[in-house]
């Protein structure tokens, strides 16, 4: 994004004509930027790390423990985590992890 230094606007890319590559032009303000070379703005992206909601040693020291049916070893006792994860006005969403076999699901 380039501003206008004139009024301090956005400019708008025109394409020109094949012998320049393109212009600037602010729309407010008579202001006109000829490109002649290549612009290339390079931006790293780095990958957000995600925590897991039940890490190793949390989830059998410090979670909260429920009644839950686990579907893969069939034991009743699951712990348990809620989260917002949608917006505000919509209920919490509520995570298990099995007790016995460490499988984890949703409740919405």
């Amino acid at each position: 994004m380039e501003f206008c230094p004139t009024c301090g606007n956005m400019l708008q890319y025109e394409p020109y004509n094949v012998d320049v590559k393109g212009r600037f032009f602010c729309r407010t303000c008579p202001y006109v930027c000829e490109i002649e070379n290549k612009i290339t703005i390079k931006h790293p992206v780095e990958k957000k790390v995600f925590e897991p909601i039940f890490s190793k040693n949390a989830a059998a020291e410090l979670a909260d423990q429920t009644d839950a049916f686990c579907r893969d070893c069939h034991h009743n006792r699951a712990y348990y985590n809620m989260l917002q994860v949608r917006s505000a006005d919509e209920p919490m969403s509520k995570f298990f992890k099995c007790c016995n076999c460490g499988a984890t699901w949703r409740e919405d």
